[in-house]
């Protein structure tokens, strides 16, 4: 049987933001498929070299709107490896209550689009309800809603009080007791087994080699968390369990993110009863002191990297970011090209792509490659604005 091309976007309705996929399909099975991710580029990474580390935090929380707090919180502790200053313990705790805050936004924003893909609007409705608890708690501690800006570079902006930490606390009872009636829900509603069981196959040795990050790669079974691999902030003294799951498809996805909600609260909640007095923020010089650093922490999405190079000035030389999503594009072709049982169907090509909660406008990357001299290069700021006058013109 012969094949022929689908291109999927770069505007779709299942594809909230701009990706192009190009499938190569065989009848109605998915045999081949590459990927276009180079519609959202915004150049961060060079504008951050612009700023100083301490202007650069809200432009760095804008890299993902959504896992906002974990890139704030990666940003901070890796410049922090600079100073080499210890941050109050306070401040760590405080970093780990909004970062899980953070997390449990995400995951209940994922679960509901990932129902909205299968046709399960009315689960749709419920978890995007739900989140709303957790979005008023995190603009009562950080004062937004979106880029909270929280963690800062010596510690965090605003502290907890009493009140407002019972408040979250009762807010994490009603967190719990929705988070089991979807784990419920998951394993006993024929709508979502029918439309995930055995959907997006991705075996544990395709999740290695393509090196796969967060809930992709543990719902195949595999323990990679950075939170219990390589502890940062409060996370080498806050107890918690790393959520895997065997199924290796969309369905173990869906139960690793929704088990991992529970983690969240159990954190949050020893975070708070087991809170450190003292300072929740230090001061520290504008100059960082000159070297290299590179931290890493687990995203909603997974494991997330953050680079910088200083010369001892209040800029960086250079600024690098590792996303997720980047990570788990590789993962992402292994699961629409699976062949043998699991032969991918076009309508199973939106959920899949969901599964691994892609975020397009924090992964495009740009570099000019001569074809014929096989070189790679990147622009200065000044020759992009070169550029872009040239194209006015």
């Amino acid at each position: 049987m012969s094949t022929f091309d689908i291109p999927i976007g770069p505007q779709h309705p299942a594809l909230p933001e701009p990706l192009l996929l190009k499938l190569e399909v065989e009848g109605e099975s998915v045999v081949g498929v590459d990927f276009d991710v180079s519609y959202m580029h915004r150049g961060i990474e060079k504008l951050l070299e612009t700023k100083t580390y301490f202007q650069g935090l809200p432009l760095v929380e804008r890299i993902c709107g959504i896992c906002n707090a974990a890139h704030g919180l990666c940003y901070t502790l890796n410049v922090e490896k600079l100073y080499d200053k210890e941050i109050p313990s306070r401040a760590q705790y405080l970093r780990v209550v909004v970062e899980e805050l953070s997390r449990i936004h995400s995951h209940l924003l994922w679960l509901g689009v990932a129902a909205f893909e299968i046709g399960f609007n009315t689960m749709f409705m419920y978890t995007w309800r739900d989140r709303e608890h957790v979005m008023d708690m995190l603009e009562a501690i950080t004062g937004n809603r979106v880029t909270t800006e929280y963690s800062q570079i010596g510690g965090v902006r605003r502290d907890i009080s009493p009140e407002l930490a019972e408040k979250l606390l009762k807010t994490m009872d009603v967190v719990e007791e929705r988070t089991k009636y979807y784990i419920k829900v998951a394993l006993t509603e024929p709508t979502i087994a029918k439309r995930t069981q055995g959907v997006g196959y991705l075996s544990p040795e395709d999740a290695k080699a393509t090196c796969s990050v967060g809930p992709v790669i543990r719902a195949s079974g595999i323990k990679f968390d950075v939170r219990a691999d390589d502890p940062y902030a409060a996370h080498d003294e806050i107890p918690f369990n790393v959520i895997t799951y065997d199924s290796c498809d969309v369905f173990g996805r869906i139960i690793v993110r929704a088990q991992e909600l529970l983690e969240c609260v159990n954190m949050i909640r020893y975070a708070l009863k087991n809170l450190p007095s003292g300072p929740f923020r230090i001061k520290l010089p504008m100059k960082p002191n000159a070297g290299e650093a590179l931290t890493r922490v687990e995203a909603p999405r997974g494991e997330l990297l953050h680079y910088t190079l200083c010369e001892g000035t209040p800029k960086p030389y250079r600024y690098k970011v590792r996303t997720p999503t980047l990570a788990n594009l590789g993962a992402l072709r292994a699961m629409l090209t699976s062949k043998g049982r699991y032969v991918v169907n076009i309508g199973d090509v939106p959920i899949i792509y969901g599964s691994i909660d892609p975020c397009i406008c924090c992964t495009a990357r740009v570099q000019f490659i001569d074809v014929k001299k096989g070189k790679a290069w990147t622009w200065t700021l000044d020759e992009i604005r070169n550029m872009s006058k040239k194209v006015k013109a």
